[in-house]
Formats: structure tokens, C-alpha cells, sequence
């Protein structure tokens, strides 16, 4: 029985397929060669009096990327052997999703709280929100390795890591 159809008795309906997340890819890789095709002729990429040119190389590189990436676009949209099998079903996703979305509010709370400040809330949150944990213990772990993050950097290494815009941190001087 394929993935796809494994997932959909599971009671969790595909998302998205392999050869669809291929095709992206594909497109994804021949921007990406392209790129590299006009920037590696706009430094020169034919042959100098004294060799090849800085973009030489590079160009050459390009060309492989589009060439694999046509070949990979074939063959996900086209061919009779594409790989029509579940690339991720909503229940995965839904996993996914749920680490994702606190990292990327994690990321943008170090703008503004600082790095240790942002990551004490981060591993708090993600102890009782997905691991079930007690809030005592997830608050009292977060503070004890963001302490010792601190003073790891800060104070015995002479490292200072960025503190905030709004500086929570500022009463302790550093």
C-alpha cells in the first residue's frame, strides 16, 4: 500500500504529493540557475588573456542547475514513473507547523527582548505546551539554562549577546 493511500485510511487526508513538492523544487533550482547564469556573465564569464574569467566557472554551474532542474520538472509533471505518493498529510503538517510557528516567534521576539530573555519564554512555553510539563518546572529550567547561558557569555567569556531593543536585561548592567 503507498504512502498516500496509508495516510488517507489513517483519517488524515494528503496535503501535498512528492511530485508536486518536486516541481517547486525544480522551479526553485532554475530561478537560482538563471541567477547565476547573469551574474556569472556579468563578471565575465568567456575566456581572459590570461585564462578563464571570473565567471567562467560559475556559469558553467549555472547551466548544470537549469539543465537538472528541467530534467527534474520532466520528471515530477511528466514522466509515467513520477512519485505520486503523500509528501506530508495534515496531521504532519500539523506537527510541523507547530514547531515552526513558536521558532518564528521566538526569532522575532529576540529582536525585541534579547536572547536570553526571548529564549527563557521559548523553552517555557514549548515544555508545557508540547512536552506537558508542569509550568514550575518549565519556568524553573528556562531561567536555570538561560543563567548559565548568560554567564557562560557574558560574564566568563566576555561575549556579549544581543540584548533587545528593549533591553529587559539593562538592570544588571551588562
Amino acid at each position: 500500500m503507498s504512502d498516500q493511500h496509508a495516510s488517507e485510511s489513517a483519517g488524515s487526508p494528503v496535503v501535498v504529493n512528492n511530485n508536486t513538492v518536486d516541481a517547486v523544487v525544480a522551479v526553485i533550482l532554475f530561478v537560482i540557475g538563471v541567477v547565476v547564469i547573469f551574474e556569472a556573465r556579468r563578471l565575465g564569464a568567456g575566456w581572459a588573456d590570461d585564462g578563464p574569467g571570473a565567471g567562467y566557472f560559475p556559469f558553467y554551474i549555472g547551466i548544470i542547475l537549469c539543465i537538472s532542474s528541467l530534467g527534474i520538472f520532466y520528471q515530477s509533471t511528466a514522466s509515467k514513473a513520477r512519485d505520486t505518493d503523500a509528501f506530508v498529510d495534515r496531521e504532519q503538517l500539523g506537527r510541523v507547523v507547530s514547531v515552526l510557528v513558536p521558532a518564528a516567534v521566538y526569532i522575532l521576539g529576540i529582536k525585541f527582548l534579547g536572547i536570553y530573555v526571548a529564549s527563557a519564554i521559548y523553552i517555557a512555553l514549548f515544555m508545557i505546551v508540547l512536552g506537558k510539563y508542569s509550568y514550575v518546572k518549565s519556568v524553573l529550567l528556562a531561567i536555570i539554562v538561560n543563567t548559565v547561558f548568560f554567564m557562560m557569555f557574558e560574564v566568563w567569556f566576555k561575549v556579549p549577546l544581543f540584548k533587545g531593543t528593549l533591553e529587559p536585561l539593562g538592570f544588571l548592567g551588562y
